[in-house]
Protein backbone atom coordinates (compact mmCIF):
# COMPACT_ATOMS: atom_id res chain seq x y z
CA UNK A 1 0.00 0.00 0.00
CA UNK A 2 1.37 3.41 -1.48
CA UNK A 3 2.08 5.79 1.39
CA UNK A 4 -0.08 8.69 1.51
CA UNK A 5 2.03 11.78 1.79
CA UNK A 6 0.05 15.11 3.29
CA UNK A 7 0.65 17.67 0.66
CA UNK A 8 0.43 20.94 3.13
CA UNK A 9 3.19 22.58 3.80
CA UNK A 10 3.81 24.35 6.73
CA UNK A 11 5.04 27.74 5.70
CA UNK A 12 3.33 28.13 2.82
CA UNK A 13 -0.23 28.81 3.40
CA UNK A 14 -2.97 28.84 0.84
CA UNK A 15 -5.37 30.73 0.10
CA UNK A 16 -8.69 29.09 1.00
CA UNK A 17 -11.30 28.86 3.03
CA UNK A 18 -12.10 25.86 4.03
CA UNK A 19 -9.03 24.65 5.92
CA UNK A 20 -10.65 21.31 6.42
CA UNK A 21 -9.72 20.68 2.46
CA UNK A 22 -6.76 19.84 0.73
CA UNK A 23 -4.56 17.63 -1.45
CA UNK A 24 -2.64 14.22 -0.28
CA UNK A 25 -0.42 12.23 -2.86
CA UNK A 26 0.46 9.06 -3.13
CA UNK A 27 4.33 8.20 -3.34
CA UNK A 28 6.16 8.75 -7.02
CA UNK A 29 6.28 5.83 -8.99
CA UNK A 30 8.38 5.50 -11.91
CA UNK A 31 6.87 3.76 -14.10
CA UNK A 32 9.95 2.29 -16.32
CA UNK A 33 13.68 1.28 -15.58
CA UNK A 34 15.15 2.41 -18.46
CA UNK A 35 15.49 6.21 -18.57
CA UNK A 36 13.18 8.44 -20.99
CA UNK A 37 11.28 12.16 -20.92
CA UNK A 38 8.46 14.09 -22.27
CA UNK A 39 5.54 12.17 -20.04
CA UNK A 40 1.64 13.02 -21.96
CA UNK A 41 -1.31 11.68 -19.81
CA UNK A 42 -4.62 11.29 -21.80
CA UNK A 43 -7.53 8.78 -22.15
CA UNK A 44 -8.28 6.16 -24.33
CA UNK A 45 -11.89 5.18 -25.98
CA UNK A 46 -12.88 3.30 -23.12
CA UNK A 47 -12.33 5.98 -20.48
CA UNK A 48 -8.55 4.57 -19.42
CA UNK A 49 -5.82 6.88 -18.05
CA UNK A 50 -2.79 6.66 -20.44
CA UNK A 51 0.64 7.44 -19.88
CA UNK A 52 3.27 7.91 -23.39
CA UNK A 53 6.82 8.80 -22.89
CA UNK A 54 9.70 8.92 -24.70
CA UNK A 55 12.41 5.66 -23.97
CA UNK A 56 15.87 6.47 -24.29
CA UNK A 57 17.14 3.57 -25.61
CA UNK A 58 20.75 4.55 -25.35
CA UNK A 59 22.45 7.48 -25.48
CA UNK A 60 21.75 8.21 -28.67
CA UNK A 61 18.62 6.58 -29.74
CA UNK A 62 14.96 6.76 -28.64
CA UNK A 63 11.66 5.49 -29.20
CA UNK A 64 8.27 6.73 -28.34
CA UNK A 65 6.23 4.15 -26.52
CA UNK A 66 2.95 3.91 -24.38
CA UNK A 67 1.22 2.12 -21.13
CA UNK A 68 -2.51 1.67 -20.24
CA UNK A 69 -4.19 1.66 -16.81
CA UNK A 70 -7.32 0.00 -16.22
CA UNK A 71 -7.49 0.07 -12.11
CA UNK A 72 -6.09 3.27 -11.78
CA UNK A 73 -3.17 2.01 -9.94
CA UNK A 74 -0.75 0.48 -12.53
CA UNK A 75 0.11 0.63 -16.00
CA UNK A 76 0.66 -2.33 -18.07
CA UNK A 77 4.36 -3.10 -19.76
CA UNK A 78 4.95 -0.16 -22.14
CA UNK A 79 4.27 -0.69 -25.80
CA UNK A 80 6.72 0.90 -28.13
CA UNK A 81 5.30 2.65 -31.53
CA UNK A 82 7.36 1.11 -34.68
CA UNK A 83 8.85 3.91 -36.69
CA UNK A 84 9.15 6.31 -33.90
CA UNK A 85 12.95 5.94 -33.71
CA UNK A 86 13.22 9.53 -35.58
CA UNK A 87 11.84 10.87 -32.37
CA UNK A 88 13.49 14.23 -31.21
CA UNK A 89 12.57 14.83 -27.24
CA UNK A 90 11.45 18.39 -26.54
CA UNK A 91 9.66 19.27 -23.30
CA UNK A 92 7.54 21.91 -25.32
CA UNK A 93 6.88 19.75 -28.54
CA UNK A 94 5.76 16.98 -26.49
CA UNK A 95 4.90 13.31 -28.82
CA UNK A 96 1.31 12.61 -28.26
CA UNK A 97 -1.05 10.34 -28.56
CA UNK A 98 -5.14 10.35 -29.37
CA UNK A 99 -7.63 8.31 -29.51
CA UNK A 100 -10.72 8.77 -32.01
CA UNK A 101 -14.04 6.40 -30.44
CA UNK A 102 -14.08 4.48 -33.06
CA UNK A 103 -11.01 2.89 -31.36
CA UNK A 104 -7.99 3.99 -33.61
CA UNK A 105 -5.19 5.42 -32.16
CA UNK A 106 -3.00 8.10 -33.34
CA UNK A 107 0.32 9.09 -32.35
CA UNK A 108 2.25 11.62 -32.94
CA UNK A 109 6.11 12.83 -32.04
CA UNK A 110 8.66 15.27 -33.51
CA UNK A 111 11.99 14.55 -35.59
CA UNK A 112 14.99 16.86 -35.88
CA UNK A 113 14.97 18.13 -39.92
CA UNK A 114 17.78 20.62 -40.51
CA UNK A 115 17.40 22.34 -43.41
CA UNK A 116 19.70 25.24 -45.14
CA UNK A 117 16.87 27.63 -44.42
CA UNK A 118 16.69 26.64 -40.72
CA UNK A 119 19.17 24.47 -38.96
CA UNK A 120 16.72 23.91 -36.12
CA UNK A 121 13.65 23.08 -38.43
CA UNK A 122 11.70 20.30 -37.66
CA UNK A 123 9.06 17.45 -38.87
CA UNK A 124 5.81 16.19 -37.55
CA UNK A 125 5.34 12.25 -38.29
CA UNK A 126 2.88 9.84 -37.03
CA UNK A 127 0.96 6.19 -37.64
CA UNK A 128 -2.16 5.19 -36.88
CA UNK A 129 -2.97 1.31 -35.27
CA UNK A 130 -6.53 0.02 -35.80
CA UNK A 131 -5.89 -2.82 -33.71
CA UNK A 132 -5.48 -1.26 -29.88
CA UNK A 133 -2.01 -1.25 -30.65
CA UNK A 134 -1.26 -4.09 -31.79
CA UNK A 135 -0.29 -3.49 -34.98
CA UNK A 136 1.01 0.59 -36.89
CA UNK A 137 1.05 1.39 -40.22
CA UNK A 138 3.94 2.72 -41.30
CA UNK A 139 5.04 6.31 -39.85
CA UNK A 140 4.73 9.54 -42.43
CA UNK A 141 4.92 12.95 -41.99
CA UNK A 142 2.36 15.32 -41.07
CA UNK A 143 2.90 17.76 -44.71
CA UNK A 144 3.97 16.33 -47.44
CA UNK A 145 3.80 20.18 -49.43
CA UNK A 146 7.76 19.79 -50.24
CA UNK A 147 7.33 24.28 -49.21
CA UNK A 148 7.14 22.93 -45.67
CA UNK A 149 10.16 22.56 -44.11
CA UNK A 150 9.40 23.01 -40.48
CA UNK A 151 6.34 21.83 -38.35
CA UNK A 152 7.31 22.33 -35.04
CA UNK A 153 4.77 22.81 -31.20
CA UNK A 154 1.78 20.85 -32.55
CA UNK A 155 -1.58 20.00 -30.40
CA UNK A 156 -4.66 17.23 -31.38
CA UNK A 157 -7.73 17.23 -29.79
CA UNK A 158 -11.05 14.92 -30.62
CA UNK A 159 -13.30 16.80 -32.44
CA UNK A 160 -17.38 16.54 -31.74
CA UNK A 161 -17.57 14.44 -34.89
CA UNK A 162 -15.04 11.76 -33.80
CA UNK A 163 -12.27 12.89 -35.85
CA UNK A 164 -8.78 14.38 -34.48
CA UNK A 165 -7.94 18.06 -35.09
CA UNK A 166 -4.23 19.01 -35.50
CA UNK A 167 -2.89 22.70 -34.53
CA UNK A 168 1.09 23.77 -35.36
CA UNK A 169 3.52 25.86 -36.17
CA UNK A 170 4.98 25.87 -39.78
CA UNK A 171 7.44 27.96 -42.14
CA UNK A 172 4.79 28.69 -44.54
CA UNK A 173 3.58 32.10 -43.82
CA UNK A 174 2.76 34.73 -45.74
CA UNK A 175 4.94 37.65 -44.25
CA UNK A 176 9.00 38.28 -44.34
CA UNK A 177 8.35 39.40 -40.99
CA UNK A 178 9.54 36.84 -37.93
CA UNK A 179 8.39 33.79 -36.64
CA UNK A 180 5.71 31.49 -37.86
CA UNK A 181 2.40 30.58 -39.04
CA UNK A 182 -0.02 28.60 -37.36
CA UNK A 183 -1.99 25.79 -39.61
CA UNK A 184 -5.22 23.40 -38.93
CA UNK A 185 -5.76 20.04 -40.54
CA UNK A 186 -8.36 17.65 -39.03
CA UNK A 187 -8.67 13.37 -39.62
CA UNK A 188 -10.64 12.16 -42.43
CA UNK A 189 -12.14 8.18 -41.59
CA UNK A 190 -8.75 6.36 -41.63
CA UNK A 191 -6.75 8.68 -44.36
CA UNK A 192 -4.91 10.61 -41.54
CA UNK A 193 -4.69 14.08 -41.13
CA UNK A 194 -6.38 16.36 -44.15
CA UNK A 195 -7.13 19.75 -45.51
CA UNK A 196 -4.55 21.48 -43.92
CA UNK A 197 -4.85 25.29 -43.82
CA UNK A 198 -3.29 28.26 -42.32
CA UNK A 199 -5.20 30.17 -39.84
CA UNK A 200 -3.32 32.85 -38.46
CA UNK A 201 0.29 34.54 -38.32
CA UNK A 202 3.19 35.09 -37.63
CA UNK A 203 3.40 33.20 -34.13
CA UNK A 204 6.43 32.93 -32.14
CA UNK A 205 8.31 29.95 -33.52
CA UNK A 206 9.45 28.09 -30.26
CA UNK A 207 6.19 27.91 -27.56
CA UNK A 208 3.46 24.91 -27.54
CA UNK A 209 0.06 25.36 -29.01
CA UNK A 210 -2.93 24.38 -27.20
CA UNK A 211 -5.99 23.31 -29.08
CA UNK A 212 -9.21 22.64 -27.24
CA UNK A 213 -13.02 21.81 -27.91
CA UNK A 214 -15.44 23.28 -25.55
CA UNK A 215 -18.82 21.56 -24.52
CA UNK A 216 -20.91 23.36 -27.27
CA UNK A 217 -18.66 22.46 -29.72
CA UNK A 218 -16.48 25.73 -30.12
CA UNK A 219 -13.11 24.83 -31.23
CA UNK A 220 -10.64 27.46 -29.13
CA UNK A 221 -6.53 27.89 -30.17
CA UNK A 222 -3.96 29.33 -28.16
CA UNK A 223 -0.71 30.27 -28.55
CA UNK A 224 1.97 32.94 -28.13
CA UNK A 225 2.06 35.63 -31.10
CA UNK A 226 4.08 38.31 -31.76
CA UNK A 227 3.40 41.24 -32.39
CA UNK A 228 3.88 44.70 -33.26
CA UNK A 229 7.76 42.93 -34.05
CA UNK A 230 8.53 42.30 -30.52
CA UNK A 231 6.48 41.61 -27.85
CA UNK A 232 5.13 37.87 -27.08
CA UNK A 233 2.43 37.73 -25.50
CA UNK A 234 -0.72 34.93 -25.59
CA UNK A 235 -3.67 35.23 -28.26
CA UNK A 236 -6.77 33.26 -27.95
CA UNK A 237 -9.11 32.72 -31.34
CA UNK A 238 -12.61 30.78 -31.55
CA UNK A 239 -13.74 28.72 -34.57
CA UNK A 240 -17.89 28.28 -33.90
CA UNK A 241 -18.16 27.01 -37.57
CA UNK A 242 -15.91 23.46 -37.10
CA UNK A 243 -13.05 25.19 -37.65
CA UNK A 244 -14.11 26.53 -41.10
CA UNK A 245 -12.76 29.98 -39.69
CA UNK A 246 -11.72 31.43 -36.75
CA UNK A 247 -12.08 34.66 -34.79
CA UNK A 248 -9.34 37.60 -35.04
CA UNK A 249 -7.26 36.32 -32.29
CA UNK A 250 -6.96 38.56 -29.27
CA UNK A 251 -4.34 39.13 -26.60
CA UNK A 252 -5.57 37.11 -23.02
CA UNK A 253 -3.70 39.36 -20.75
CA UNK A 254 -1.95 42.39 -21.55
CA UNK A 255 1.83 41.35 -20.87
CA UNK A 256 3.51 43.47 -23.51
CA UNK A 257 6.31 41.05 -23.00
CA UNK A 258 9.20 42.80 -25.23
CA UNK A 259 11.49 39.50 -26.61
CA UNK A 260 13.75 38.82 -29.35
CA UNK A 261 14.61 35.42 -28.23
CA UNK A 262 12.52 31.78 -27.72
CA UNK A 263 10.89 31.64 -24.40
CA UNK A 264 10.03 27.59 -24.88
CA UNK A 265 6.99 27.73 -22.35
CA UNK A 266 3.49 27.91 -23.86
CA UNK A 267 -0.05 28.12 -22.74
CA UNK A 268 -2.63 25.60 -21.54
CA UNK A 269 -6.60 25.97 -21.96
CA UNK A 270 -9.39 24.21 -20.34
CA UNK A 271 -13.77 25.10 -19.03
CA UNK A 272 -15.72 24.25 -16.57
CA UNK A 273 -19.33 25.46 -16.51
CA UNK A 274 -17.74 29.29 -15.27
CA UNK A 275 -16.59 29.30 -19.02
CA UNK A 276 -13.06 29.01 -20.19
CA UNK A 277 -9.75 29.21 -17.94
CA UNK A 278 -5.81 30.24 -19.55
CA UNK A 279 -2.61 29.27 -17.74
CA UNK A 280 0.64 30.70 -19.36
CA UNK A 281 3.78 32.12 -18.27
CA UNK A 282 5.36 35.60 -19.07
CA UNK A 283 8.45 37.19 -18.44
CA UNK A 284 6.97 40.44 -18.88
CA UNK A 285 7.29 43.06 -16.07
CA UNK A 286 4.95 40.39 -13.92
CA UNK A 287 7.01 37.84 -14.64
CA UNK A 288 6.09 34.13 -13.89
CA UNK A 289 3.01 31.08 -14.20
CA UNK A 290 -0.27 33.27 -14.91
CA UNK A 291 -4.15 32.58 -14.49
CA UNK A 292 -7.04 33.96 -16.25
CA UNK A 293 -11.11 33.03 -17.52
CA UNK A 294 -13.33 34.03 -20.15
CA UNK A 295 -17.20 34.15 -19.17
CA UNK A 296 -17.65 35.01 -22.94
CA UNK A 297 -15.90 32.77 -25.29
CA UNK A 298 -12.93 34.93 -25.23
CA UNK A 299 -14.16 38.11 -25.82
CA UNK A 300 -13.43 39.66 -22.56
CA UNK A 301 -10.67 38.69 -19.82
CA UNK A 302 -10.66 38.68 -16.14
CA UNK A 303 -7.72 40.47 -14.25
CA UNK A 304 -5.23 37.97 -14.61
CA UNK A 305 -4.21 36.26 -11.01
CA UNK A 306 -0.55 34.93 -10.53
CA UNK A 307 0.23 31.38 -9.99
CA UNK A 308 3.94 31.32 -9.61
CA UNK A 309 6.14 34.45 -9.84
CA UNK A 310 9.07 31.77 -10.68
CA UNK A 311 6.86 28.83 -12.41
CA UNK A 312 6.85 27.65 -16.10
CA UNK A 313 5.66 25.29 -18.41
CA UNK A 314 1.79 25.35 -16.76
CA UNK A 315 -0.72 22.66 -17.87
CA UNK A 316 -4.28 23.00 -16.45
CA UNK A 317 -7.17 20.92 -16.48
CA UNK A 318 -10.56 20.24 -14.82
CA UNK A 319 -11.73 17.69 -12.21
CA UNK A 320 -15.60 16.79 -13.13
CA UNK A 321 -16.36 18.31 -9.88
CA UNK A 322 -15.89 21.79 -11.83
CA UNK A 323 -12.14 22.54 -9.97
CA UNK A 324 -9.38 23.58 -11.95
CA UNK A 325 -6.11 22.00 -11.49
CA UNK A 326 -2.64 23.82 -12.44
CA UNK A 327 0.81 22.20 -12.54
CA UNK A 328 4.31 23.88 -13.16
CA UNK A 329 7.78 23.66 -12.41
CA UNK A 330 10.25 26.15 -10.78
CA UNK A 331 13.61 26.49 -9.33
CA UNK A 332 13.54 25.41 -6.08
CA UNK A 333 15.06 29.06 -4.26
CA UNK A 334 18.02 29.10 -2.12
CA UNK A 335 20.28 28.73 -4.53
CA UNK A 336 18.68 25.60 -5.50
CA UNK A 337 19.68 24.53 -9.64
CA UNK A 338 17.44 21.67 -9.45
CA UNK A 339 13.44 22.28 -10.76
CA UNK A 340 10.32 21.44 -8.35
CA UNK A 341 6.88 20.59 -9.47
CA UNK A 342 3.99 22.71 -8.12
CA UNK A 343 0.57 21.81 -7.82
CA UNK A 344 -2.94 25.00 -7.44
CA UNK A 345 -6.70 23.84 -6.97
CA UNK A 346 -8.98 26.50 -8.08
CA UNK A 347 -12.42 26.69 -7.38
CA UNK A 348 -14.76 26.61 -10.68
CA UNK A 349 -14.90 30.22 -10.10
CA UNK A 350 -11.13 30.13 -10.56
CA UNK A 351 -10.25 31.20 -7.19
CA UNK A 352 -7.11 29.38 -5.77
CA UNK A 353 -8.08 27.38 -2.80
CA UNK A 354 -5.18 24.99 -2.00
CA UNK A 355 -1.55 25.11 -3.52
CA UNK A 356 1.74 23.47 -2.55
CA UNK A 357 4.73 21.52 -4.22
CA UNK A 358 5.24 17.54 -4.93
CA UNK A 359 8.30 17.04 -5.22
CA UNK A 360 10.98 18.78 -3.06
CA UNK A 361 14.07 20.60 -3.87
CA UNK A 362 16.41 17.41 -3.21
CA UNK A 363 14.39 16.32 -6.59
CA UNK A 364 15.17 18.05 -10.02
CA UNK A 365 11.68 18.10 -11.59
CA UNK A 366 10.31 19.36 -15.18
CA UNK A 367 7.63 19.06 -17.45
CA UNK A 368 4.63 18.07 -15.39
CA UNK A 369 1.64 17.61 -16.92
CA UNK A 370 -1.70 16.28 -15.85
CA UNK A 371 -5.33 13.94 -15.99
CA UNK A 372 -8.26 14.54 -13.65
CA UNK A 373 -9.97 11.08 -13.24
CA UNK A 374 -12.40 11.94 -11.03
CA UNK A 375 -13.74 14.53 -8.80
CA UNK A 376 -11.21 13.56 -5.82
CA UNK A 377 -8.39 11.69 -7.79
CA UNK A 378 -6.09 13.24 -10.09
CA UNK A 379 -2.72 11.80 -12.37
CA UNK A 380 0.10 13.86 -12.59
CA UNK A 381 3.42 12.73 -14.35
CA UNK A 382 6.98 14.70 -14.53
CA UNK A 383 10.52 14.21 -15.81
CA UNK A 384 13.42 13.55 -13.15
CA UNK A 385 16.92 14.54 -13.79
CA UNK A 386 19.34 11.94 -11.90
CA UNK A 387 22.94 12.60 -13.04
CA UNK A 388 22.86 13.17 -16.77
CA UNK A 389 20.20 10.24 -17.16
CA UNK A 390 16.04 11.41 -17.06
CA UNK A 391 13.19 9.30 -15.85
CA UNK A 392 9.62 9.59 -15.64
CA UNK A 393 7.53 9.44 -12.51
CA UNK A 394 3.61 10.00 -12.16
CA UNK A 395 1.98 10.57 -8.61
CA UNK A 396 -1.79 9.60 -7.90
CA UNK A 397 -3.23 12.75 -6.16
CA UNK A 398 -6.37 12.47 -3.49
CA UNK A 399 -8.41 15.40 -3.17
CA UNK A 400 -10.14 15.56 0.24
CA UNK A 401 -13.34 17.67 0.36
Amino acid sequence: MRLLILLFLSGFVACRNDASSFITAEQAIQPDSIPGQCPYLTKDNKGNAVLSWVRMTSDSTAQFCFAVSTDRKTFSQPVAIPGSETIKPHGENLPKIIYKPSGEIIALWGAASASKKNKYSGSVYYCQSFDGGKTWNAARPLVKDTAGYDQRYYDVALLPNGEAGIIWLDNRKTTGKEGSALFFATTQDTSGFVNERRISEPCCQCCRTDLFIDSKHNIHILFRAILQDSIRDMVHAVSTDGGNTFSAPKKISNDNWVLRACPHTGPSMTENKEGIHFAWYTGGANQGSWFTSSTDNGNTFQVPDSVSSLGSHPQLATSPAGDIFIVWDEFGGNGSSNKRIGIQQRNARGKAIAHRFLTGVDVNASYPVLLPLSSISTLVAYTIKKGDRSFINYQYLKIND
